[in-house]
Formats: structure tokens, C-alpha cells, sequence
């Protein structure tokens, strides 16, 4: 854990600051190349189309090279994508460009559960995730005012959003080189651990996975046709709408109101994404401890829902930035237990397959979430409207949860 855990979580943090810094490169680009509020939406969601097209390709080949070299391969590419982006000169550059990023970066989330996977037993995998998986709001907490601070860079003929772009992807590029150097894929390669912590670790690693080749796996597609699937997958669709529709436009949201510096507002936009670490956190022991996971998942979606619809209505920046908090806190505080009962549902599936479904079709949601808000943007210039419609997206979400899990209390009560 301490071994891997601090170094796999700050290539997260790069990757998720690398897919989110955007929003705070429009504040400029907006004005200086030109760019509508729709153009930005949409060209913030592409990510996605890129994420969910090569999400299989990626996985595949990531088995047959190894996850040492193609992460390392996939963190230098979307590094050098990043850099690139200071290229960007309209609306056709900045599609195509966070496509590509998207493409790039497709293979990286499934890669490093997979690394986990083979590292750590079922008993420490759980716990190793959740610690993973906060690296989300904390990439924001780390990088919204260092980018917000590097907009003021000016020099060498480069704007600050390009100086933001290119300063931003070199730690992909250079951690990317030391993923290849440094990783040991597996424990057989572990330097750091004796011959009988080695021996004990490969025993129990063996042994869960001798029992998982006993149980009876479905194929990718088996789990593409599943109602059971698609349920789930619709559920963690509004997860994603609120988390990047909110992300990505929360810089944008925050100057529009408080009219402040571009520092500034990246020091005020830190404040949604420390509530959102406490609230993951929280809400994921609670869940663990009591073993529900059904309330646990609506109850977050409907109060986000609910801070989405506040500072839809409101028109003071206090009341806004502490809405956004609640409805960021509450989308983001689903995943854990949504993912632990979303894993206890895949009976007579591939769990693998499951979660590759589930992940692929939810994440389109970071499509439609920055897109809504462009769209609304630009018919009658605010945000309450993007709002309105995420919020409508992850109620549903929460009403979703209920009666998929209402689903499995039934299957539990009559197993025939």
C-alpha cells in the first residue's frame, strides 16, 4: 500500500488535472480565438466520444504489452497532446484535440484497476480504490489555483492558456518515463519485498484467482445486453453528467458571478472539491459500515440534485459556490456505493466485463454534462438551465439506484 498507492495516485491526480485544466484555458480562449459557449461545452464533452471509442482497444492491447509500458505509452501521448493543445486556433483544432486527449487517456483508469487487481488481495483492493479514486477532487484542489495563477503568465509569444496547456502536460510526459523505469508489474519483480512476503503474497493472489476461474464468466457483449447492466450504467451516467457538467464549467460559473481574477477564482473553486474529498469519504465508510448501499447511492444523487437546483435559482456567489459544493459532494459521494453495489449485482456475469460496460456507457455522460450547459449557455446566456438538466439527470439517477437495488433485495428474498 505504501509502497504503490502515493506514487499510482499522483499519476491520477496528473491524468484528471490534464482532462479537467480546460476549464480554466476558455477563460481566455474565449475571448481571444473566439469561441462560443457551445463550442466549449461541446469540445469539453468530446473527451468523452475519444474515452469511450478506444476504452476497449486500449484495454486489449494493454494486456498483450503489459501495464507498465502502456501506461507509460499512454501518459507520454496525452502529455504531448496536452502541450499541443497551445495550437489550438478555432472550434475544428479544439475538437479534434480533446478527442485525441480522450483517446489518449482511455486506457489508463481500467489500467491501473487491473494493476491493482494484481497487486493487491480482495481484502486491501477495496480500500486500495477508494484512496485511488479521491485523487478526482483532490487533482482539483492541487490544480485550480495553480492554474488559475499560470493564466497570468504572459512571454515568449505564448497567451497564458497556452503557457497553462504546456506547463500542465510536461508531468504526464516525465512521469510517463518514470513509469517505464521505475514500476515493477508484478510482485515477482518487487525488489522491496522480501522472498517470504513474496511468496505469501503470490500464494493469496493464487488462490482468489483459481476461485474466480471456477465461477462461469460472461463475455463483454453477454454484459452489453444486460438490462441488469444498462440500469447500472445509467445510474453512474449521472454521476458523470454532474461531475465533469459541474467541473468543467465551475471556473466559468465562478468568474461569472464573483467577477474575480483568474488566481482568485481558482483559490474560491478549491471550496467545492475539499467538501466533495470529506463527503467521499463519509459517505463511503458510512456505507461500509452499515452495509446498505441502495440509500446510500439515491440519497447522494437527490442531494445533488438538489444543490444543482439552489444555484440554479440563486443569484448570490456565497450561495452559488456552497450549491455547486452540495450537488459536486453529492454526485461524487455515489461512487462508492454505487460501485459496491453495482459489483454485488454482477451474479452470472463477468465482473470485469460489468465494469468495462458500466464505465464506457456511464462516462458519456461527461459528453452530455458540459455539453447541456454550453447549449443553454448560449440560447439565453446563464447557467440555470445546464443546471436544471443535470439536476434532473442525476435525480433520476437516485430514483434509478432505488430500483435497481430494489431489484437485488427481491433477487436475495426469492432466489429461485
Amino acid at each position: 500500500m505504501w509502497r504503490l498507492m502515493p506514487f499510482l495516485f499522483l499519476l491520477y491526480i496528473v491524468a484528471y488535472l490534464d482532462r479537467i485544466n480546460v476549464s480554466y484555458g476558455v477563460l481566455q480562449m474565449r475571448g481571444q480565438l473566439g469561441l462560443s459557449d457551445r463550442v466549449y461545452g461541446r469540445a469539453a464533452g468530446i473527451f468523452f466520444a475519444g474515452y469511450f471509442f478506444f476504452q476497449l482497444p486500449s484495454n486489449l492491447v494493454l494486456e498483450k504489452f503489459g501495464v507498465r509500458r502502456w501506461i507509460s505509452v499512454l501518459m507520454i501521448a496525452w502529455g504531448l497532446i496536452s502541450c499541443l493543445m497551445i495550437f489550438i486556433r478555432g472550434p475544428i483544432s479544439f475538437y479534434v484535440m480533446r478527442f485525441l486527449l480522450g483517446a489518449a487517456e482511455a486506457g489508463f483508469f481500467p489500467g491501473m484497476i487491473f494493476y491493482m487487481k494484481r497487486w493487491f488481495p480482495a481484502s486491501a483492493r477495496a480500500r486500495a480504490v477508494a484512496w485511488f479514486m479521491t485523487a478526482n477532487p483532490l487533482a482539483g484542489i492541487v490544480g485550480s489555483p495553480i492554474s488559475g495563477a499560470l493564466l497570468g503568465l504572459h512571454g515568449a509569444g505564448l497567451a497564458g492558456w497556452q503557457w497553462m496547456f504546456l506547463t500542465e502536460g510536461m508531468p504526464a510526459i516525465i512521469l510517463g518515463a518514470v513509469v517505464y523505469v521505475t514500476l515493477a508489474d508484478t510482485p515477482q519483480e518487487a525488489h522491496w519485498l522480501s522472498a517470504e512476503e513474496k511468496a505469501r503474497l503470490l500464494e493469496t493472489l493464487q488462490s482468489e484467482r483459481l476461485a474466480e476461474s471456477l465461477v462461469p464468466q460472461a463475455n463483454y457483449w453477454q454484459a452489453a445486453i444486460s438490462p441488469r447492466i444498462w440500469l447500472l450504467s445509467l445510474v453512474y451516467f449521472g454521476v458523470s453528467t454532474t461531475m465533469y457538467g459541474v467541473t468543467l464549467w465551475l471556473p466559468s460559473v465562478i468568474r461569472a458571478f464573483s467577477g474575480l481574477s483568474y488566481f482568485w477564482t481558482g483559490v474560491v473553486a478549491v471550496i467545492p472539491f475539499i467538501l466533495t474529498t470529506a463527503a467521499m469519504v463519509l459517505v463511503g465508510m458510512r456505507s461500509d459500515r452499515t452495509g446498505e448501499r441502495r440509500w446510500h447511492t439515491a440519497l447522494s444523487a437527490f442531494v445533488a440534485a438538489a444543490g444543482l437546483v439552489v444555484a440554479g435559482y440563486t443569484h448570490s456567489p456565497v450561495l452559488v459556490v456552497a450549491a455547486i459544493s452540495l450537488g459536486l459532494a453529492g454526485a461524487e459521494s455515489m461512487v462508492g456505493p454505487f460501485w459496491a453495489l453495482a459489483t454485488s449485482m454482477m451474479a452470472g456475469l463477468s465482473a470485469g466485463a460489468g465494469i468495462a460496460v458500466i464505465n464506457s456507457l456511464g462516462n458519456l455522460g461527461g459528453y452530455f454534462g458540459p455539453d447541456i450547459i454550453g447549449f443553454f449557455r448560449s440560447g439565453n446566456g446563464g447557467f440555470r438551465g445546464g443546471l436544471l438538466a443535470i439536476g434532473a439527470t442525476v435525480a433520476l439517477s437516485g430514483l434509478t439506484a432505488l430500483i435497481v437495488g430494489r431489484q437485488r433485495g427481491d433477487q436475495k428474498a426469492n432466489p429461485a
